[in-house]
């Protein structure tokens, strides 16, 4: 299936690069991270250091281990969304090496960075929302993600049952769809790029590292039950809270889901408009959830910037807003992150029943 393509770029699209381009110069500011980054990804990394270790080898009684145990899931999201995510786009530093460091770290927490790149970078970033291109719409039969999708009976109850699908996430992510990637060599529609030696060794190599500090190691240290609890816990919390925040940013009632001209395989839109029509921000005057999500609450500036890191989205969110607003473009934003839940919600009940 060949990609569909998008119409010649825009004024609007040329205008806002400019303005964003001005902002920086003006600034004198660099687009990756700063000290403010890099000391955030510090207390995370050590905190999940630290908490793993407790549980690990100095396992506390159930209460206070369950409650870790979910901990070290939201940090490992944590993680994800704040050092691994800018890492992978280049955006974490100004260094490559940097970079790559923080991109791997998506490796110790048991995916790999190589099939993550095609899946994100380049299928899901190119086309958002449209169907058999953008492998986050894909939930096989358990969820009606998009209008496009085909509806079964089950989906007229999927707005009920939806956060136990996404609570499997990362466990299907890492045990299943990395290797089904491995072997079919593409995302989705979207061929991977050749892997040469060192990444196949890179992608088996982390993949034992993971079992052993995951699985071997946790066992032989407290036994198998209290690690199949703890794992499950862990897992669960890691997938629900990866999940919602990436469906809070696309998988709306407000966002639409393109298909292309069956005659030009082109779509309606520019790659900009296509973007912002597609994509939408939550709770962005919530500094905290901010700080924690890596800033994908502002998930309109990283689709249309996505090599400039999240420190600075609260800054050019506005330059974006002002230039919607003059093009008349829309610019979809939930005040509240409830309110995008909500918003979800009633998605996923709408496709269910039709």
């Amino acid at each position: 299936m060949r990609p569909p393509r998008f119409q010649a770029a825009s004024s609007f699209h040329e205008d806002l690069k400019g303005r964003i381009k001005n902002y920086f110069l003006e600034k004198n500011l660099k687009t990756t991270g700063n000290f403010s980054l890099y000391f955030k990804a510090i207390v995370m990394v050590l905190a999940f250091i630290g908490i793993y270790v407790h549980l690990v080898f100095f396992t506390p009684i159930w209460p206070f281990a369950i409650l870790e145990s979910i901990i070290l899931g939201a940090l490992t999201a944590g993680i994800g969304f704040n050092v691994m995510h800018d890492g992978a786009h280049g955006s974490f530093s100004r260094k490559g090496w940097v970079n790559e460091l923080a991109g791997i770290s998506i490796n110790f927490l048991g995916a790999n960075v190589h099939m993550w790149k095609t899946k994100h970078n380049v299928a899901h970033h190119s086309f958002t929302n449209v169907d058999d291109h953008d492998d986050d719409l894909n939930a096989g039969a358990f969820l009606r993600l998009g209008p496009n999708q085909k509806r079964y009976k089950v989906h007229r109850f999927q707005h009920r049952y939806f956060i136990f699908i996404y609570a499997i996430l990362y466990f299907y992510w890492v045990f299943f769809t990395d290797y089904k990637k491995y072997v079919t060599k593409k995302v989705a529609e979207t061929p991977i790029k050749k892997m040469d030696l060192k990444e196949h060794v890179s992608f088996w190599g982390f993949k034992a590292v993971h079992l052993f500090l995951f699985i071997i190691l946790p066992i032989y240290m407290v036994g198998f039950i209290p690690w199949l609890v703890g794992f499950l816990i862990f897992g669960l919390a890691t997938g629900v809270i990866m999940s919602v925040v990436f469906q809070l940013a696309h998988v709306l009632e407000e966002t639409s889901f393109p298909t292309p001209d069956k005659a030009t395989n082109k779509l309606e839109d520019d790659w900009a408009i296509h973007q912002l029509k597609t994509t939408a921000n939550f709770a962005t005057k919530n500094k905290v959830l901010s700080w924690l999500i890596g800033g994908l609450n502002f998930q309109i500036e990283h689709h249309l910037f996505p090599n400039i890191s999240h420190i600075h989205y609260p800054a050019i969110s506005k330059i974006i807003k002002d230039t919607c607003r003059e093009y008349g473009i829309p610019y979809i934003e939930h005040p509240k992150m409830r309110l995008a839940i909500a918003s979800h919600v009633n998605h996923l009940r709408h496709l269910g029943r039709g």
